[in-house]
């Protein structure tokens, strides 16, 4: 099964760089324009030189950012910048963050894992990928050929092996920083030979689940193929083989997973009378909560009832419905080509039910970006719905979070969520420990 094997990292060097907090960034998928311009200016030796170079006028096929970010990755493990290890190791790490006022603590290690293809079914996707940023990411991967920042990915371990060796390590970890979030990160080297060979026992009877990062996977595998090509041999244990993995428990206590709300925009008044009590029990039971009723009590309501069925708000203007899913809803849910694992989830049912079946909007129009908008606060949403002149927000449809336990589900199914099911907060940090595929 998986592959898991120590790699010699590179980080940046302590001599040169005393705080990592003014050098790491999130991973490149949650940088906004500000953001980049942000973290430029924050230090000359940011991870953004890196992971999200700016584009420049004038830029060409031989000078742009990829292959700006190609000479600055030489230019700084030249002076010493950053350093590779000298010796192969894993790496402990740990960030603890709070979140609604309750505190975590997510535990993982960092590894190279063997890349292998869907259908070997050792790694396990559980979302569609799409080429735009496939290709940004391939770009990057062939000018720099290190992995900037690690895939997170699940595995089992019922009797809680690895985790109680990782946490051996946690109060004496040799790095330690706080990010402009207020997360903490603790990072953390091991290289007994006895604990590198139980820890790759195992992981070989072991399935990898990818928590978050299908594009960054999918291009390592287009990448180790481009590379076969050009050198029509590659010895097994070629690094090119690999990829840089944050390999965490699934039952760990920090792993979080925050909800992906939506709100509708566009649809017509024929598409909106379709949201009224009388159509929506024909798969919901339906609780109607007025206009008038706190956010707070909303939200405390939809936990409550999710706690028991498939449930969600919808919110309009006129009138806010607590939903929950029906013996009818569950039949027509059974007819949708997808995996119990899939049925289940609530956003599956809010898709197929509610945007498809009731306001006519297909999967092709979700992929395209048309009618809807995503936003992870849900007072945020439901504010966007009271203030709609403003705002365009038609409806808004209030979740609650995906249970990490169906993303290994769905993966397991061989099915894939729809878009925008997951959000494991906080994201991974970029910068801390790099993987060269050379």
């Amino acid at each position: 099964m998986a592959d898991v094997q120590t790699l010699r990292g590179i980080r940046y060097s302590s001599d040169t760089v005393d705080d990592l907090a003014q050098v790491v960034t999130p991973p490149y998928d949650v940088i906004s324009e500000e953001d980049q311009a942000r973290y430029y200016a924050r230090s000359p030796y940011n991870i953004i030189r890196l992971e999200l170079g700016k584009e420049e006028p004038g830029d060409t096929s031989l000078n742009n950012r990829y292959t700006r970010a190609a000479t600055i990755f030489g230019e700084w493990r030249r002076n010493d910048i950053l350093r590779q290890e000298t010796t192969p190791c894993y790496y402990l790490y740990q960030q603890i963050f709070n979140h609604n006022g309750q505190k975590y603590t997510r535990t993982s290690m960092l590894a190279r894992v063997r890349l292998e293809p869907w259908s070997a079914k050792v790694v396990l996707p559980h979302e569609t990928t799409h080429s735009k940023a496939k290709d940004d990411r391939l770009r990057l991967l062939r000018a720099c050929a290190a992995n900037f920042s690690p895939i997170m990915s699940m595995y089992e371990d019922p009797q809680g092996r690895i985790h109680r060796l990782l946490a051996a390590y946690a109060a004496n970890a040799e790095v330690q920083f706080t990010d402009e979030v207020n997360v903490q990160h603790r990072l953390h080297l091991f290289t007994d030979p006895t604990q590198i060979a139980l820890i790759q026992n195992f992981f070989a009877e072991r399935q990898l689940y990818i928590a978050d990062g299908h594009h960054r996977y999918e291009t390592a595998l287009n990448y180790r193929e481009e590379i076969r090509e050009q050198r029509r041999y590659i010895h097994e244990n070629d690094a090119v083989n690999f990829v840089l993995m944050a390999l965490i428990d699934v039952d760990d206590p920090g792993l979080l997973v925050l909800p992906t709300h939506r709100l509708l925009i566009g649809l017509s008044p024929e598409a909106l009378s379709a949201l009224s009590s009388k159509q929506l029990a024909e798969y919901f039971t339906v609780r109607e909560l007025g206009t008038r009723v706190p956010s707070e009590a909303i939200l405390g309501q939809l936990v409550q009832a999710g706690k028991e069925e498939t449930s969600f708000v919808i919110s309009t203007p006129e009138q806010n419905w607590l939903l929950r899913l029906n013996e009818q809803g569950k039949r027509r849910m059974e007819q949708s080509g997808h995996s119990t694992a899939w049925n289940e989830l609530d956003v599956a049912v809010v898709h197929t039910l509610l945007l498809e079946d009731l306001l006519s909007i297909s999967q092709e129009d979700v992929t395209a970006g048309k009618y809807i908008l995503y936003t992870r606060d849900a007072q945020e949403a439901l504010q966007a719905v009271k203030t709609r002149e403003a705002t365009g927000v038609q409806v808004a449809l209030i979740l609650n979070a995906t249970r990490v336990r169906q993303v290994s589900d769905v993966a397991q199914a061989d099915d894939r969520m729809p878009q925008k099911s997951t959000y494991f907060y906080p994201k991974l940090i970029t910068g801390l420990v790099m993987n060269p595929v050379w």
